[in-house]
């Protein structure tokens, strides 16, 4: 499967964006999802999972009750609405995939996914 993100811009904090990932290439209603970041001279971190149904989701404590991940199957497309953003949100943006994973599952560590979008840069200014 192969993922294009974007939605990415400036924004002053306090504002919100709502970042997409289009796949192509294969159906994404059989792969777990997740968000992932890396800010300026930061390592690549965990924003928010998505289970293959929808059902399940998590996110990493920087972001939570501020961000929400969903996905339209039908669309073959997952989202990340961020609100309240934050200068220390700024970083790039990579939505992730996941094959042969589990219904119900949920997967929080990067290593697990096979195919990444190529990021989307979020600056959030003071």
């Amino acid at each position: 499967v192969q993922l294009q993100a974007s939605g990415g811009g400036l924004v002053q904090a306090g504002g919100s964006l709502r970042l997409s990932c289009a796949a192509s290439g294969r159906a994404l209603s059989n792969y777990g999802l997740g968000w992932f970041r890396q800010g300026p001279g930061k390592e690549r971190e965990f924003v928010g999972v998505i289970s293959r149904g929808g059902g399940f989701t998590d996110y990493g404590d920087p972001v939570k009750g501020r961000f929400t991940i969903s996905r339209d199957n039908a669309k073959n497309a997952v989202y990340l609405q961020m609100n309240s953003l934050k200068p220390e949100d700024t970083a790039v943006y990579y939505c992730a995939a996941k094959s042969n994973a589990i219904y119900s599952g949920i997967y929080y560590n990067a290593a697990d996914y096979g195919a990444w979008g190529q990021g989307t840069l979020v600056t959030v200014s003071s």
